[in-house]
């Protein structure tokens, strides 16, 4: 029979949040929504990243993929204005899920505060461990070329989104402030 622990509560409730979170994405119509709903999903994934004993790869999805892919991704819908929000009522069922959300996040807060030990949190895998020094020397030499094809294909992706948004003036016509001869 195995042991319930308190790491394994908190991997079990994490687990389930990125489950949620994701089928929450792929539901849901708003696409503000969804890209939200994916960053809160690369946080919880980093979150047992951690719990796993992998800070590295924890902190690197936060970074590249809740930070930079991700502002990318909101700054696209942004600009093509898939969305245009009209200005509702707050529904009370909004409201609930936020205090819920609110009291989880505070929570959280509390415990992650109350442990001694934060390294407690901390599953061991007993593997090798790889330092950021190798890391760092296998991605600038061995995999540079993906590494650099990434970083080309995120620019045509912003090129793209503003070639897609760029609005022709109609011919004839007087643009708002101009006069027209």
């Amino acid at each position: 029979m195995p042991v319930i622990t308190l790491q394994l509560v908190i991997f079990i409730t994490v687990a389930a949040l990125a489950i949620a979170s994701a089928l929450g994405m792929l539901f849901s119509r708003n696409t503000v929504y969804s890209a939200l709903l994916l960053v809160f999903n690369f946080t919880t994934v980093a979150f047992l990243y951690f719990m796993m004993g992998a800070p590295f790869i924890g902190l690197a999805q936060i970074t590249v993929y809740a930070g930079a892919i991700m502002v990318l991704f909101l700054f696209v819908i942004m600009l093509l204005g898939t969305e245009q929000i009209a200005r509702i009522e707050q529904l009370s069922a909004q409201s609930v899920a936020a205090v819920l959300l609110g009291l989880v996040i505070i929570t959280e807060a509390v415990v992650v505060f109350l442990l001694r030990n934060p390294t407690s949190l901390v599953v061991t895998s007993g593997g090798d461990v790889v330092s950021v020094n190798e890391i760092g020397g296998l991605l600038y030499s061995q995999y540079l070329l993906p590494f650099e094809i990434t970083s080309f294909i995120l620019l045509v992706a912003v090129v793209g989104a503003i070639i897609l948004t760029k609005q022709e003036k109609p011919a004839g016509k007087a643009v708002e402030g101009e006069v027209k001869k």
